[in-house]
This record gives structure tokens, C-alpha cells and sequence, in this order.
């Protein structure tokens, strides 16, 4: 594990484990959902790094510059694999300090016919934290490439959230898009809403702006900023543990390989794609 500390605030890194975020704190306040001692489910922790693709993958299967590609699945029995390869490998350690990490993955071509090098550099600031996310393609041939990062929040049947965005993705029986719906469904994200819902939220949001706000009833406790090409809000706030739900400022919609106008990058040989956020906590 690495520890970042800065005043009165820690950061703790699983560089095994998809370079998970752990824990953050920020004296005795849990800033975000802290793992389980023992957990290396980068699923159970604080937050973790998305790439080179966010959220499912319709049976694992596209076609890209006339090539097949079929990847296999990667999260339980689901046939459409999850959120790329990141969260799934260990991460190296390429320079830390008191307040800083970067950590750096290669991924060798295989079901994935390409090579690419993945960065995240996590800066812990004393009212906050910035997280920094790249890929930079090492392949002779044109790489699709999609990033984002999935934090995680505490709840409490008074949390808000707050997020201008202009329509939302419906999801089919296996979580995939099915028809866009524009403006508010259900909830009314732009307005600030409870997080709270009768069925479990896991959707899509779109012209997201790159701002997102927590509330504790009225009480602002949390700002997310995103980089500008982060149109989309991915939440996910389940029935079964009302203690959590994400936000997920991502690059592009969820089976990004299959939809038009998805918002996946083509990177050309050597070419690099990034996204940062930026968690401000409020006192």
C-alpha cells in the first residue's frame, strides 16, 4: 500500500489492486467509501481508474478499422466485459512523494490488439484531490481508446447530487444503452436531487458540464470537477447497499465500440489521451 499525506488529510493507494484508491480521509471525515480491511476488490474501494474503456462492452464484441475483435468477459458471469483492463492488473510504482504518486500500467496486445501504456497521478491537496488519467497508444495501428474514473461516496437517505446535464441513456435488460431520453427522468440531477430511488440508478447522463455537487441535506460537502472532454456522468446508486453510489465523470457512453457519436477517441501510433478530476472537500 502507499500512503499520501498532506495536513490533516490521507490518501491511501493499491498499486496491486488497479491502482485503487483505498481510502481518503481528511481528519476523522471519511471523504469517500473507504475499503474493508483486506479487501482487493477494486470494486469495494474508494475509486479506481477506468482504460482503455468505461462500463460494459455488449458481449465483448466489435468491429474497429475492419478488424473483429472479441474480448473475453471479465466480471462474473456477465458476457459483456467491464470497464477495461486497469482495475483488473497491478499498477508500478514510478515516483511517489508526501503528497504525490504516479503509477504507470503496460498492456501488452492480445484479445486487445493493441499495446498501450496507462498513467494515473494522484495529487492530494490540503482541501482536496486531484487525479490525472492517461493512455498513450504503442501500436504501429490506430487505437480506440476511452477513459474516465469511478469514485465512490458515502450515503445517507439525505444526500444530494447535484449536475447539470441534458439527457440520460436507458438501459436494456443487461445494462447497455438502449434509447436516449432527453431532459430529466425521475431525477432531477441539474436541479439537485436525493440520491435515494426505488430501483437502482445505473445510467448514463449526457452533456454533462464537468461540475458535479454533494449535499448532505443542504449542506454542501463535496465539488467534482472534470476535464472538458468528460461529457458524461456515469451514476450508479444500487438498492441493495444504500450506504454508496458513484459518480463517474467519463469520455465517452457506455458500449462506445457499437454506438455512433460515442465519444471514443482513434489514437494514432504514439498518441496520447487524458482526463483529470478534481474532488474538493468542503469543511
Amino acid at each position: 500500500m502507499l500512503r499520501l499525506t498532506v495536513q490533516d488529510s490521507v490518501l491511501d493507494i493499491d498499486p496491486d489492486n488497479g491502482a485503487a484508491i483505498r481510502r481518503y480521509a481528511k481528519g476523522d471525515r471519511e471523504v469517500m467509501r473507504a475499503a474493508r480491511d483486506g479487501e482487493t476488490d477494486p470494486l469495494e474501494t474508494a475509486n479506481f481508474p477506468l482504460v482503455p474503456w468505461c462500463n460494459r462492452l455488449r458481449d465483448g464484441a466489435f468491429v474497429f478499422e475492419g478488424h473483429k475483435v472479441k474480448l473475453p468477459p471479465n466480471f462474473g458471469s456477465s458476457p459483456h466485459p467491464l470497464h477495461g483492463h486497469g482495475w483488473k492488473v497491478a499498477w508500478r510504482v514510478v515516483e511517489a512523494s508526501s503528497s504525490r504518486a504516479t503509477l504507470s500500467y503496460t498492456h501488452a496486445s492480445d484479445e486487445w490488439p493493441w499495446s498501450y501504456e496507462a498513467t494515473v497521478v494522484y495529487e492530494l491537496r490540503p482541501d482536496g484531490l486531484r487525479c490525472y488519467l492517461s493512455v498513450k497508444n504503442l501500436s504501429q495501428a490506430i487505437m480506440p481508446a476511452g477513459l474516465g474514473f469511478h469514485p465512490y461516496f458515502n450515503r445517507t437517505p439525505q444526500t444530494r447530487l447535484k449536475a447539470s446535464v441534458d439527457g440520460v441513456w436507458l438501459s436494456d435488460d443487461e445494462v447497455l444503452p438502449r434509447n436516449w431520453h432527453a431532459g430529466p427522468l425521475k431525477k432531477h440531477w441539474t436541479e439537485g436531487d436525493v440520491v435515494s430511488h426505488d430501483v437502482t440508478i445505473d445510467n448514463c447522463y449526457t452533456g454533462f458540464k464537468g461540475k458535479a455537487e454533494i449535499f448532505e441535506g443542504d449542506r454542501l460537502t463535496h465539488i467534482l470537477r472534470a476535464s472538458p472532454n468528460c461529457h458524461w456522468l456515469h451514476i450508479f446508486a444500487p438498492t441493495h447497499d444504500q450506504s454508496y453510489f458513484c459518480a463517474e465523470p467519463v469520455d465517452h457512453m457506455p458500449d462506445p465500440f457499437n454506438q455512433p457519436n460515442s465519444g471514443l477517441k482513434c489514437l494514432k501510433a504514439g498518441a496520447t489521451d487524458m482526463v483529470w478530476m478534481d474532488l474538493t472537500v468542503i469543511d
